[in-house]
């Protein structure tokens, strides 16, 4: 047992119960150490990914010949040691407890109900690369009070290091596709590049990448800079620039090592982006909150994202018809726990390293009291906007304030995306930006004008807003919707709450004009919607009636924009469970119903004179 001891630390980490994030649930900074002689817990394989995989299925056998209750777990601990180079200094204190949370849990009779008579039982788990090795731990005590009665030995992946999901997102400029991924080599290490090229060139171009990493010290609080911290390893970024427009291209994500030696990832392949004004068949997938699940079912027994595998299947499966997707905040639910970050971007990995995956900040990625974001909570289990801007490469305006505000241009579409967990105040410099974007859109080139942002800074029916009497984020309706009107936004979407709803053309809290599903000639007004239902636990609607609220859907689903051309665009609502069409609409206008009046009669201003 000596080569598979448990390093203990001392002190009470505390982290925070959340609602949100299963780990939070075992109380690992009351944990106690008591190995059992008569208890044991082995894994197969020890070497995982020999087929050059970084996804594997791992045996876990395990016995408790004395005391064994239906409370007992198996924790999945990365590193195996469990180390305490993982806790900060000055957190040590007088009592013996383990140092960090484990990446994931399943109770001991999950696969057998009769366990806590027979006192054995046999469990897989599904483990995907994170650059270190792994140890199962056996645990009675429940998960309030846990204590460790036998550890694994260590498993680990073939090369721990090598590198993993990658992920695609517009550039600055639009004909620049960046690509992110994760390995475990420093620049020391190794040179960080991508190979790339169109299909009759494939592979002739070499782009260099840049390397960021972050530290336990650069989180705000616990449990991320407690028992939530685990070691990111680096994340790399090259920049594919001076692309043809709607063209595939492939390429493979590498490191070259100091031995000369190359480590490449798999072959990927993209579409890059139209042109703006090209007029081609355009499909934007957008939704909010979807967190992650776990394929084996670990560590889901809060229930609180049943539905984001569902969502990932559904666009997996219609991956060939779609162009981008936009995920506007509440990205992975970590709440500190920084494992998850990985779990999440290889649940994505299919969808992310084929169409850019664009997303925006959340209270979940970034909210922490005296961290700068606009509302003092602590949503963020203390990341503060660390591991989502750093793990995800937005063409973000300014992103030494943790900003995630940036505009996109994809052929047609101009899309804004607001930080609504950054000042947005009318004279605020996001605000500033925010107009700057939507007044700068050449309507004739790019009809179609998206507003975006993560809480609802426009009209919402959902129980949460209706309780405090304003229908979304207090004084945000005010202070945005002057724009959206001035400069005729077809649409603005949000997450925040966890459903769908629609709004009739809605300005000043009145709808304008009678349209529901075809709306056709001149602007009314701009339609919200609420497209909050991808993963996360579902939220309730007010029973008030709100006369702008058309359509309501208290269930998982995402929605879907298809530009036909610079006339036609349809938005379609689908649910997650089956990927049938809910509820959809369109909007058939010409760039003369843009230019003038509005129906409202809110006019440009025009010289009096000759």
């Amino acid at each position: 047992m000596a080569a598979f001891w448990v390093l203990l630390v001392f002190g009470a980490l505390v982290a925070a119960n959340d609602e949100h994030q299963p780990l939070s649930r075992i109380s690992i900074h009351r944990s106690a150490v008591r190995l059992q002689s008569s208890a044991s817990i082995t894994a197969s394989p020890q070497v995982l990914g020999l087929k050059g995989v970084n996804v594997d299925n791992v045996r876990v056998i395990f016995q408790m010949p004395i005391g064994a209750s239906s409370s007992d777990w198996i924790g999945v601990f990365s590193p195996s040691n469990f180390s305490s180079k993982l806790c900060l200094s000055d957190q040590l204190g007088e009592e013996p407890r383990l140092c960090n949370a484990p990446i994931k849990y399943q109770f001991a009779n999950m696969s057998d109900s009769q366990y806590a008579m027979s006192g054995r039982g046999e469990l897989t788990f599904r483990l995907i690369n994170q650059r270190q090795d792994f140890a199962f731990g056996l645990f009675s005590g429940y998960l309030d009070k846990p204590v460790l009665v036998a550890v694994s030995q260590p498993v680990a992946f073939k090369n721990p290091k090598a590198p993993v999901s990658p992920r695609l997102a517009l550039g600055k400029d639009w004909n620049e596709m960046t690509v992110t991924w994760t390995s475990g080599y420093s620049i020391s290490e190794a040179k960080p590049f991508v190979l790339w090229g169109p299909e009759d060139e494939k592979y002739a171009f070499r782009a260099p990448a840049s390397t960021l990493t972050f530290t336990q010290k650069d989180m705000c609080g616990a449990p991320a800079n407690t028992v939530g911290w685990r070691d990111p390893g680096y994340i790399h970024t090259s920049y594919l620039k001076n692309l043809w427009p709607s063209t595939t291209y492939f390429y493979k994500i590498a490191h070259k090592l100091k031995s000369g030696d190359t480590v490449y990832g798999p072959e990927n392949h993209f579409m890059s982006s139209p042109a703006p004004g090209q007029d081609s068949l355009q499909r934007v997938v957008i939704f909010g909150d979807m967190g992650k699940g776990e394929r084996d079912l670990s560590n889901e027994y809060s229930d609180y994202q049943p539905g984001a595998l569902n969502t990932t299947d559904r666009l997996n499966e219609d991956l060939d018809n779609i162009d981008m997707v936009f995920h506007i905040g509440d990205i992975t639910y970590s709440d500190g726990y920084l494992s998850q970050w990985d779990q999440f971007t290889e649940q994505i990995e299919r969808i992310s390293s084929r169409v850019p995956y664009m997303i925006a900040s959340g209270n979940h990625e970034r909210d922490w009291p005296l961290s700068g974001s606009f509302y003092n909570v602590t949503d963020s289990g203390g990341e503060c906007g660390v591991p989502a801007q750093t793990v995800f490469n937005m063409p973000a305006k300014n992103r030494a304030k943790f900003w995630q505000v940036y505009s996109a241009d994809y052929g047609m579409f101009r899309f804004c995306v607001a930080d609504s967990e950054n000042d947005w105040q009318e004279g605020s410099e996001q605000y500033k930006f925010i107009e700057e974007c939507l007044s700068s859109v050449d309507r004739q080139k790019q009809p179609w004008l998206i507003f975006i942002a993560h809480r609802v800074l426009g009209y919402s029916s959902g129980w949460f807003y209706a309780t405090q009497g304003t229908f979304a984020e207090a004084m945000a309706r005010d202070t945005f919707q002057k724009l959206w009107q001035k400069y005729k936004v077809d649409l603005a979407f949000y997450g925040h709450l966890h459903h769908y709803e629609r709004t009739c053309t809605v300005y000043q809290n009145q709808c304008v004009g009678k349209e529901t599903e075809n709306y056709s000639g001149k602007f009314n007004a701009t339609i919200h919607l609420v497209v909050g239902g991808a993963g996360a636990h579902l939220a309730d609607f007010t029973p008030i009636n709100t006369t702008w609220s058309l359509v309501r859907d208290r269930d998982y689903g995402f929605g879907k924009l298809t530009a036909f051309d610079h006339s036609t665009l349809l938005f379609e609502y689908k649910k997650s469970s089956s990927g049938d069409v809910y509820d959809k609409f369109w909007i058939k206008r010409e760039y003369m119903d843009v230019l003038g009046c509005d129906t409202l009669r809110n006019c440009p201003e025009v010289a009096l004179g000759r």
